[in-house]
């Protein structure tokens, strides 16, 4: 029986809108899908080291196919490309591309540098409904990663056309290092959505299902940009 495992987002859980939708389309298939906590419950020290081991605990070595969501899209990258044996297929829903370099963009220097000093930053987690604390070893650790991993696997992205939180830009980089004569199985497309993806739901299960099973569309919904 093949396996298949989400990777939920940053600040988020395994009871995110998105897990919950694909665990639904799973079970209507007679499938399971897992979803671990990628935080362990310990938001406070994440980093990508330790999420990537959780990964490689829950996945045990054994062939499966990844789901990943904003930067559990990116760690799904990441994981694929250090096992090229292992992962069978990617599925990513708007993949948090360049993560280390996009917190000083997104926040700017003067708060970077006070996260850095006082080694704390208040976020809102949206699986908690509330601002909750998290250390500056996430991106000290993230610096270590590439921003654009070398992944050989099939790989299909979905990225909304409005997404202000990655822009779909990053994904347009990520499909352009896998150009189309090297990489003819890296499949972008962008869709009338933002981050959330959340009115696309229905579009995007009907390709992953035909993704990942090989089931073959009548045709393609809500047009979008292939690579």
């Amino acid at each position: 029986m093949p396996r298949f495992i989400y990777l939920h987002g940053f600040a988020s859980s395994p009871g995110s809108r998105k897990a919950r939708f694909f665990a639904e389309r799973f079970r209507e298939l007679g499938m399971g899908l897992e979803i671990p906590d990628l935080a362990e419950g310990n938001f406070r020290n994440l980093t990508l080291t330790a999420q990537l081991n959780v990964i490689a605990r829950v996945s045990r070595n054994e062939p499966v196919s990844l789901i990943g969501s904003s930067m559990g899209g990116y760690l799904a990258a990441l994981y694929a490309a250090r096992h090229p044996s292992q992962i069978e297929k990617l599925v990513l829903l708007a993949p948090a591309f360049s993560f280390a370099s996009r917190w000083p963009e997104t926040l700017g220097e003067p708060t970077m540098a006070e996260w850095k000093r006082t080694n704390t930053l208040k976020v809102f987690h949206y699986s908690e409904g509330r601002e909750v604390e998290l250390g500056y070893q996430l991106v000290e650790d993230a610096r270590q990663y590439e921003a654009y991993p070398d992944v050989g696997q099939p790989v299909l992205i979905f990225h909304g056309r409005n997404d202000t939180v990655v822009p779909p830009e990053y994904s347009v980089s990520f499909a352009e290092r896998h150009p189309a004569e090297r990489h003819p199985n890296v499949r972008l497309r962008l869709l009338d959505s933002d981050h959330e993806l959340g009115n696309v739901l229905d579009t995007m299960w009907i390709e992953t299902e035909e993704f990942l099973f090989g089931r073959k569309l009548d045709s393609l919904v809500d047009g979008g940009q292939r690579h």
